[in-house]
Protein backbone atom coordinates (compact mmCIF):
# COMPACT_ATOMS: atom_id res chain seq x y z
CA UNK A 1 0.00 0.00 0.00
CA UNK A 2 1.24 3.49 -0.79
CA UNK A 3 2.45 5.26 2.38
CA UNK A 4 -0.56 7.05 3.83
CA UNK A 5 0.83 10.57 4.22
CA UNK A 6 2.56 10.66 0.85
CA UNK A 7 -0.61 9.49 -0.82
CA UNK A 8 -2.67 12.18 0.88
CA UNK A 9 -0.06 14.85 0.16
CA UNK A 10 -0.35 14.04 -3.49
CA UNK A 11 -4.09 14.57 -3.41
CA UNK A 12 -5.01 17.67 -1.49
CA UNK A 13 -2.55 20.03 0.15
CA UNK A 14 -5.07 21.59 2.55
CA UNK A 15 -6.28 18.25 3.84
CA UNK A 16 -2.76 16.89 3.91
CA UNK A 17 -1.58 19.87 5.92
CA UNK A 18 -4.17 19.27 8.60
CA UNK A 19 -3.45 15.59 8.69
CA UNK A 20 0.29 16.10 8.81
CA UNK A 21 -0.18 18.39 11.81
CA UNK A 22 -2.36 15.81 13.45
CA UNK A 23 0.25 13.15 12.90
CA UNK A 24 2.97 15.35 14.31
CA UNK A 25 1.01 16.38 17.36
CA UNK A 26 -1.26 13.54 18.14
CA UNK A 27 0.02 10.15 17.08
CA UNK A 28 1.50 9.27 20.41
CA UNK A 29 -1.48 10.43 22.41
CA UNK A 30 -4.28 8.94 20.34
CA UNK A 31 -5.10 5.39 21.21
CA UNK A 32 -5.53 3.07 18.28
CA UNK A 33 -9.03 1.75 18.33
CA UNK A 34 -8.47 -1.17 15.99
CA UNK A 35 -8.41 -4.51 17.69
CA UNK A 36 -7.94 -8.02 16.47
CA UNK A 37 -8.11 -9.45 20.00
CA UNK A 38 -10.83 -11.68 21.20
CA UNK A 39 -13.35 -10.33 23.66
CA UNK A 40 -13.63 -11.72 27.18
CA UNK A 41 -16.32 -14.06 25.87
CA UNK A 42 -14.00 -15.29 23.11
CA UNK A 43 -15.75 -13.38 20.28
CA UNK A 44 -13.85 -11.65 17.47
CA UNK A 45 -14.01 -7.91 18.13
CA UNK A 46 -14.88 -5.44 15.33
CA UNK A 47 -14.54 -1.73 16.20
CA UNK A 48 -16.99 0.65 14.51
CA UNK A 49 -16.47 4.45 14.55
CA UNK A 50 -19.22 6.95 13.72
CA UNK A 51 -19.67 10.51 14.92
CA UNK A 52 -23.34 9.64 15.56
CA UNK A 53 -22.27 7.69 18.66
CA UNK A 54 -21.33 11.02 20.33
CA UNK A 55 -24.78 12.58 19.75
CA UNK A 56 -27.22 12.92 22.62
CA UNK A 57 -30.17 10.59 22.16
CA UNK A 58 -29.40 9.34 18.66
CA UNK A 59 -26.03 7.97 19.81
CA UNK A 60 -27.63 5.69 22.39
CA UNK A 61 -30.22 4.49 19.88
CA UNK A 62 -27.47 3.66 17.38
CA UNK A 63 -25.53 1.72 20.03
CA UNK A 64 -28.69 -0.26 20.80
CA UNK A 65 -29.04 -1.02 17.06
CA UNK A 66 -25.45 -2.36 17.01
CA UNK A 67 -26.15 -4.43 20.11
CA UNK A 68 -28.90 -6.27 18.21
CA UNK A 69 -26.19 -7.56 15.88
CA UNK A 70 -24.08 -8.64 18.85
CA UNK A 71 -26.99 -10.54 20.34
CA UNK A 72 -27.49 -12.38 17.04
CA UNK A 73 -23.85 -13.48 16.66
CA UNK A 74 -22.13 -16.31 18.56
CA UNK A 75 -18.62 -15.41 17.34
CA UNK A 76 -18.51 -11.64 16.62
CA UNK A 77 -18.87 -8.54 18.79
CA UNK A 78 -19.03 -5.01 17.32
CA UNK A 79 -17.80 -2.31 19.70
CA UNK A 80 -18.91 1.31 18.99
CA UNK A 81 -16.09 3.90 19.01
CA UNK A 82 -17.30 7.33 20.13
CA UNK A 83 -15.50 10.31 18.56
CA UNK A 84 -17.13 13.79 18.33
CA UNK A 85 -17.81 15.17 14.85
CA UNK A 86 -15.46 18.14 15.37
CA UNK A 87 -12.40 15.89 15.76
CA UNK A 88 -13.59 12.78 13.94
CA UNK A 89 -11.67 13.08 10.66
CA UNK A 90 -8.41 14.18 12.26
CA UNK A 91 -8.55 11.41 14.84
CA UNK A 92 -9.39 8.68 12.35
CA UNK A 93 -6.76 9.71 9.80
CA UNK A 94 -4.15 10.00 12.53
CA UNK A 95 -4.91 6.46 13.69
CA UNK A 96 -4.90 5.14 10.11
CA UNK A 97 -1.57 6.85 9.49
CA UNK A 98 -0.18 4.79 12.38
CA UNK A 99 -1.41 1.57 10.70
CA UNK A 100 -4.36 1.34 13.07
CA UNK A 101 -7.82 2.81 13.35
CA UNK A 102 -11.32 1.33 13.73
CA UNK A 103 -12.21 -1.65 11.56
CA UNK A 104 -15.45 -0.13 10.25
CA UNK A 105 -15.76 3.64 9.70
CA UNK A 106 -18.68 5.90 8.87
CA UNK A 107 -17.04 8.77 6.93
CA UNK A 108 -18.38 11.99 5.46
CA UNK A 109 -17.99 12.01 1.69
CA UNK A 110 -14.83 14.21 1.32
CA UNK A 111 -12.90 12.06 3.80
CA UNK A 112 -14.23 8.89 2.15
CA UNK A 113 -12.83 9.89 -1.24
CA UNK A 114 -9.54 10.97 0.35
CA UNK A 115 -9.24 7.59 2.08
CA UNK A 116 -10.02 5.73 -1.17
CA UNK A 117 -7.38 7.73 -3.06
CA UNK A 118 -4.83 6.94 -0.33
CA UNK A 119 -5.76 3.22 -0.48
CA UNK A 120 -6.60 3.40 3.21
CA UNK A 121 -9.95 1.61 2.85
CA UNK A 122 -10.75 -1.73 1.22
CA UNK A 123 -12.80 -2.51 -1.87
CA UNK A 124 -15.80 -4.55 -0.68
CA UNK A 125 -17.26 -5.97 -3.91
CA UNK A 126 -16.82 -9.43 -2.41
CA UNK A 127 -18.94 -8.42 0.61
CA UNK A 128 -21.71 -6.27 -0.94
CA UNK A 129 -23.18 -7.53 -4.21
CA UNK A 130 -24.86 -4.96 -6.48
CA UNK A 131 -27.95 -7.01 -7.30
CA UNK A 132 -28.61 -8.22 -3.79
CA UNK A 133 -30.18 -4.98 -2.51
CA UNK A 134 -32.54 -2.20 -3.67
CA UNK A 135 -30.02 0.61 -3.30
CA UNK A 136 -31.08 4.25 -3.54
CA UNK A 137 -29.72 6.51 -6.28
CA UNK A 138 -26.91 7.63 -3.95
CA UNK A 139 -25.25 4.22 -4.31
CA UNK A 140 -23.78 5.27 -7.68
CA UNK A 141 -21.27 7.43 -5.77
CA UNK A 142 -19.89 4.52 -3.75
CA UNK A 143 -17.65 3.17 -6.50
CA UNK A 144 -14.27 4.48 -7.67
CA UNK A 145 -12.81 3.16 -10.93
CA UNK A 146 -15.39 0.39 -10.93
CA UNK A 147 -14.73 -0.86 -7.40
CA UNK A 148 -17.11 -0.55 -4.46
CA UNK A 149 -15.51 0.90 -1.34
CA UNK A 150 -18.63 1.30 0.81
CA UNK A 151 -22.36 1.94 0.89
CA UNK A 152 -24.42 4.88 2.08
CA UNK A 153 -24.85 4.69 5.84
CA UNK A 154 -27.03 7.84 5.74
CA UNK A 155 -27.92 10.60 3.28
CA UNK A 156 -29.67 13.95 3.79
CA UNK A 157 -31.53 15.65 0.93
CA UNK A 158 -32.21 19.36 0.47
CA UNK A 159 -35.63 20.96 -0.01
CA UNK A 160 -37.42 24.18 0.89
CA UNK A 161 -39.01 24.49 4.33
CA UNK A 162 -41.48 27.27 4.96
CA UNK A 163 -43.66 28.87 7.60
CA UNK A 164 -47.06 29.10 5.92
CA UNK A 165 -48.25 31.79 8.35
CA UNK A 166 -45.67 34.22 6.92
CA UNK A 167 -46.44 33.61 3.24
CA UNK A 168 -49.26 35.35 1.35
CA UNK A 169 -52.10 32.80 1.02
CA UNK A 170 -49.91 30.32 2.94
CA UNK A 171 -48.73 28.57 -0.21
CA UNK A 172 -45.10 27.98 -1.27
CA UNK A 173 -43.66 29.32 -4.56
CA UNK A 174 -43.35 27.02 -7.55
CA UNK A 175 -41.03 29.14 -9.70
CA UNK A 176 -37.94 31.22 -8.98
CA UNK A 177 -39.73 34.42 -9.99
CA UNK A 178 -42.64 33.65 -7.63
CA UNK A 179 -40.14 32.76 -4.90
CA UNK A 180 -38.48 36.21 -5.07
CA UNK A 181 -41.89 37.94 -5.21
CA UNK A 182 -43.22 36.11 -2.15
CA UNK A 183 -39.91 36.59 -0.31
CA UNK A 184 -40.17 40.33 -0.77
CA UNK A 185 -43.81 40.40 0.32
CA UNK A 186 -43.03 38.40 3.47
CA UNK A 187 -40.23 40.80 4.44
CA UNK A 188 -41.97 43.23 6.78
CA UNK A 189 -42.65 43.91 10.45
CA UNK A 190 -39.20 42.59 11.45
CA UNK A 191 -39.64 39.34 9.50
CA UNK A 192 -37.67 38.14 6.46
CA UNK A 193 -38.74 36.17 3.43
CA UNK A 194 -35.64 33.96 3.13
CA UNK A 195 -32.19 33.30 4.61
CA UNK A 196 -28.90 31.88 3.38
CA UNK A 197 -25.17 32.29 4.06
CA UNK A 198 -23.00 34.91 2.36
CA UNK A 199 -19.78 35.32 4.39
CA UNK A 200 -16.31 33.79 4.15
CA UNK A 201 -16.54 32.90 7.85
CA UNK A 202 -19.12 30.27 6.83
CA UNK A 203 -17.39 29.19 3.65
CA UNK A 204 -18.49 25.56 3.90
CA UNK A 205 -22.12 26.52 4.38
CA UNK A 206 -22.01 29.07 1.56
CA UNK A 207 -20.73 26.31 -0.72
CA UNK A 208 -23.75 24.09 0.04
CA UNK A 209 -26.21 26.99 -0.29
CA UNK A 210 -24.70 28.10 -3.61
CA UNK A 211 -24.54 24.54 -4.93
CA UNK A 212 -28.33 24.23 -4.54
CA UNK A 213 -28.78 27.32 -6.73
CA UNK A 214 -26.23 26.08 -9.31
CA UNK A 215 -27.77 22.60 -9.53
CA UNK A 216 -31.25 24.14 -9.55
CA UNK A 217 -30.37 26.10 -12.68
CA UNK A 218 -28.99 23.02 -14.42
CA UNK A 219 -25.30 23.49 -13.62
CA UNK A 220 -22.58 21.15 -12.36
CA UNK A 221 -19.21 22.13 -10.98
CA UNK A 222 -17.45 19.66 -13.29
CA UNK A 223 -18.03 16.86 -15.75
CA UNK A 224 -17.83 13.22 -14.54
CA UNK A 225 -14.24 12.97 -15.82
CA UNK A 226 -13.20 15.99 -13.73
CA UNK A 227 -13.23 18.58 -16.55
CA UNK A 228 -14.01 21.88 -14.77
CA UNK A 229 -17.20 23.74 -15.74
CA UNK A 230 -17.11 26.57 -13.23
CA UNK A 231 -17.88 29.22 -15.89
CA UNK A 232 -20.54 27.30 -17.84
CA UNK A 233 -23.77 29.20 -18.65
CA UNK A 234 -25.73 27.08 -16.16
CA UNK A 235 -23.29 27.70 -13.27
CA UNK A 236 -23.27 31.43 -14.06
CA UNK A 237 -27.10 31.40 -14.04
CA UNK A 238 -27.05 29.88 -10.54
CA UNK A 239 -24.59 32.50 -9.30
CA UNK A 240 -26.71 35.26 -10.86
CA UNK A 241 -29.82 33.89 -9.11
CA UNK A 242 -27.94 33.93 -5.78
CA UNK A 243 -27.09 37.57 -6.45
CA UNK A 244 -30.73 38.34 -7.28
CA UNK A 245 -31.86 37.01 -3.89
CA UNK A 246 -29.01 38.79 -2.08
CA UNK A 247 -30.04 42.14 -3.62
CA UNK A 248 -33.80 41.66 -3.18
CA UNK A 249 -33.89 42.92 0.42
CA UNK A 250 -35.49 39.65 1.57
CA UNK A 251 -32.64 38.13 3.68
CA UNK A 252 -31.14 39.17 7.05
CA UNK A 253 -27.70 40.06 5.67
CA UNK A 254 -24.71 39.24 7.88
CA UNK A 255 -26.47 36.72 10.11
CA UNK A 256 -24.88 33.28 10.43
CA UNK A 257 -26.74 30.01 9.99
CA UNK A 258 -27.22 29.43 13.72
CA UNK A 259 -28.88 32.84 14.05
CA UNK A 260 -31.22 32.70 11.08
CA UNK A 261 -32.26 29.12 11.89
CA UNK A 262 -33.21 30.29 15.36
CA UNK A 263 -35.09 33.18 13.74
CA UNK A 264 -36.93 30.61 11.60
CA UNK A 265 -38.17 28.53 14.52
CA UNK A 266 -39.13 31.77 16.29
CA UNK A 267 -41.40 32.63 13.34
CA UNK A 268 -39.31 35.46 11.86
CA UNK A 269 -38.12 33.85 8.59
CA UNK A 270 -40.62 32.56 6.01
CA UNK A 271 -38.47 30.23 3.85
CA UNK A 272 -35.17 28.30 3.91
CA UNK A 273 -33.55 25.75 1.63
CA UNK A 274 -31.89 23.28 3.95
CA UNK A 275 -31.22 19.60 4.53
CA UNK A 276 -33.47 17.15 6.34
CA UNK A 277 -31.37 17.19 9.49
CA UNK A 278 -31.92 20.93 9.88
CA UNK A 279 -35.63 20.49 9.15
CA UNK A 280 -35.82 18.09 12.08
CA UNK A 281 -34.20 20.68 14.36
CA UNK A 282 -36.56 23.44 13.15
CA UNK A 283 -39.52 21.19 13.86
CA UNK A 284 -38.41 20.21 17.34
CA UNK A 285 -37.35 23.71 18.38
CA UNK A 286 -40.22 25.63 16.79
CA UNK A 287 -43.33 23.76 17.82
CA UNK A 288 -45.27 27.06 17.92
CA UNK A 289 -44.42 27.65 14.26
CA UNK A 290 -44.80 24.28 12.47
CA UNK A 291 -42.93 23.90 9.23
CA UNK A 292 -44.02 22.56 5.88
CA UNK A 293 -41.81 21.54 2.96
CA UNK A 294 -41.89 21.91 -0.80
CA UNK A 295 -39.45 21.29 -3.66
CA UNK A 296 -36.91 24.07 -4.08
CA UNK A 297 -38.34 26.69 -6.51
CA UNK A 298 -35.75 26.31 -9.28
CA UNK A 299 -36.11 25.34 -12.96
CA UNK A 300 -34.39 21.97 -12.37
CA UNK A 301 -35.16 19.39 -9.65
CA UNK A 302 -31.53 18.57 -8.81
CA UNK A 303 -30.29 19.72 -5.40
CA UNK A 304 -27.27 19.00 -3.24
CA UNK A 305 -26.98 16.01 -0.94
CA UNK A 306 -25.03 15.19 2.22
CA UNK A 307 -23.80 11.62 1.80
CA UNK A 308 -21.99 9.60 4.48
CA UNK A 309 -20.59 6.17 3.46
CA UNK A 310 -19.60 3.29 5.71
CA UNK A 311 -16.43 1.44 4.74
CA UNK A 312 -13.72 -0.96 6.02
CA UNK A 313 -10.27 0.20 7.13
CA UNK A 314 -7.44 -1.27 5.02
CA UNK A 315 -5.51 -1.88 8.27
CA UNK A 316 -8.15 -4.19 9.69
CA UNK A 317 -7.21 -7.70 10.73
CA UNK A 318 -10.83 -8.84 10.97
CA UNK A 319 -12.20 -8.17 7.48
CA UNK A 320 -14.46 -11.23 7.39
CA UNK A 321 -16.12 -10.32 10.70
CA UNK A 322 -16.48 -6.67 9.64
CA UNK A 323 -18.04 -7.85 6.40
CA UNK A 324 -20.65 -9.91 8.26
CA UNK A 325 -21.65 -6.81 10.20
CA UNK A 326 -22.05 -4.78 6.99
CA UNK A 327 -24.10 -7.57 5.41
CA UNK A 328 -26.33 -7.65 8.50
CA UNK A 329 -26.75 -3.84 8.36
CA UNK A 330 -28.08 -4.05 4.79
CA UNK A 331 -30.92 -6.43 5.60
CA UNK A 332 -34.43 -4.89 5.31
CA UNK A 333 -35.28 -4.95 9.03
CA UNK A 334 -31.98 -3.37 10.01
CA UNK A 335 -32.31 -0.71 7.29
CA UNK A 336 -35.85 0.11 8.47
CA UNK A 337 -34.71 0.47 12.08
CA UNK A 338 -31.64 2.51 11.11
CA UNK A 339 -33.68 4.97 9.00
CA UNK A 340 -36.14 5.44 11.84
CA UNK A 341 -33.47 6.17 14.42
CA UNK A 342 -31.60 8.55 12.06
CA UNK A 343 -34.73 10.69 11.58
CA UNK A 344 -34.95 12.69 8.32
CA UNK A 345 -32.09 10.81 6.67
CA UNK A 346 -32.32 8.01 4.12
CA UNK A 347 -30.23 4.83 4.34
CA UNK A 348 -28.50 2.68 1.73
CA UNK A 349 -31.60 0.93 0.44
CA UNK A 350 -35.09 2.15 -0.38
CA UNK A 351 -37.18 2.07 2.81
CA UNK A 352 -40.81 3.21 3.06
CA UNK A 353 -41.71 5.44 6.01
CA UNK A 354 -44.05 4.09 8.65
CA UNK A 355 -47.50 5.71 9.12
CA UNK A 356 -46.37 6.88 12.56
CA UNK A 357 -43.34 8.69 11.11
CA UNK A 358 -45.39 10.43 8.43
CA UNK A 359 -48.05 11.48 10.91
CA UNK A 360 -45.42 13.05 13.18
CA UNK A 361 -43.39 14.61 10.34
CA UNK A 362 -45.51 14.89 7.18
CA UNK A 363 -42.82 17.03 5.51
CA UNK A 364 -40.64 13.90 5.27
CA UNK A 365 -42.54 12.99 2.08
CA UNK A 366 -41.02 15.99 0.29
CA UNK A 367 -37.49 15.18 1.44
CA UNK A 368 -37.80 11.49 0.56
CA UNK A 369 -39.20 12.35 -2.89
CA UNK A 370 -36.04 14.35 -3.56
CA UNK A 371 -33.76 11.29 -3.25
CA UNK A 372 -33.63 10.47 -7.00
CA UNK A 373 -32.71 14.09 -7.77
CA UNK A 374 -30.01 14.60 -5.14
CA UNK A 375 -26.40 15.02 -6.24
CA UNK A 376 -23.33 15.26 -3.95
CA UNK A 377 -22.21 18.86 -3.58
CA UNK A 378 -18.60 17.94 -4.38
CA UNK A 379 -17.24 18.60 -7.89
CA UNK A 380 -17.36 15.20 -9.58
CA UNK A 381 -13.96 13.80 -10.48
CA UNK A 382 -12.32 16.50 -8.36
CA UNK A 383 -13.63 15.40 -4.96
CA UNK A 384 -10.25 15.33 -3.23
CA UNK A 385 -9.51 18.88 -4.38
CA UNK A 386 -12.79 20.25 -3.02
CA UNK A 387 -11.35 22.39 -0.17
CA UNK A 388 -9.16 24.48 -2.47
CA UNK A 389 -11.93 24.75 -5.07
CA UNK A 390 -14.49 25.87 -2.49
CA UNK A 391 -12.12 28.60 -1.26
CA UNK A 392 -11.74 30.07 -4.77
CA UNK A 393 -15.43 29.80 -5.69
CA UNK A 394 -16.66 31.48 -2.51
CA UNK A 395 -14.08 34.26 -2.89
CA UNK A 396 -15.40 34.96 -6.39
CA UNK A 397 -19.02 34.74 -5.23
CA UNK A 398 -18.39 37.39 -2.57
CA UNK A 399 -16.94 39.67 -5.27
CA UNK A 400 -20.25 39.28 -7.11
CA UNK A 401 -22.40 39.89 -4.02
CA UNK A 402 -20.45 42.68 -2.41
CA UNK A 403 -18.08 44.04 -5.09
CA UNK A 404 -20.37 44.42 -8.06
CA UNK A 405 -18.38 42.01 -10.26
CA UNK A 406 -20.50 40.43 -13.00
CA UNK A 407 -21.24 36.69 -12.43
CA UNK A 408 -19.71 35.68 -15.79
CA UNK A 409 -16.53 37.65 -15.07
CA UNK A 410 -16.19 36.16 -11.59
CA UNK A 411 -16.70 32.58 -12.73
CA UNK A 412 -14.30 33.02 -15.66
CA UNK A 413 -11.72 34.05 -13.09
CA UNK A 414 -12.66 31.07 -10.87
CA UNK A 415 -12.15 28.71 -13.82
CA UNK A 416 -8.74 30.27 -14.53
CA UNK A 417 -7.56 30.18 -10.91
CA UNK A 418 -8.71 26.62 -10.27
CA UNK A 419 -7.08 25.40 -13.47
CA UNK A 420 -3.79 27.15 -12.71
CA UNK A 421 -3.55 26.72 -8.95
CA UNK A 422 -5.43 23.51 -8.13
CA UNK A 423 -5.64 21.25 -11.16
CA UNK A 424 -2.03 21.89 -12.19
CA UNK A 425 -0.79 20.35 -8.93
CA UNK A 426 0.77 16.93 -9.30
Amino acid sequence: MKPFLSAITGITPLLAGGLAAALALGTASVALAQSSDKSASGKTVVTFAASHFAEVGRGDRLKAWVEKFNQSQPDIEVKPVTIPFSSFATTIFTQMGGNGGPDVIRFDLPEFYAAVAAKSVLPIDDIVKDGAHTFTAADQYMKVEGKRYGFAFDTANYAMVYNAALLPNGTPPKTFEEFVKLGKEATKDGNYGFAFRATMAERGGVWYDLTNFVYGFGGRWSKPDGTPTFNSPEVVAGVAAYKTVYDAGMIPKGTDAATYRRMFWEGKVAMEIDNGGVATILTSQGKAHPIAAAPSPFPHKEQGMILAPVTINANTKVKDAAGKFLQWALQPQQQQELQTLLGAANVATTVERTPEELQAMPWLKVYDAQTPNSVPALPQGLETKAPEIQQIIVQQLLKVLQGGVAPQTAMDEAQRLITARVLAQK
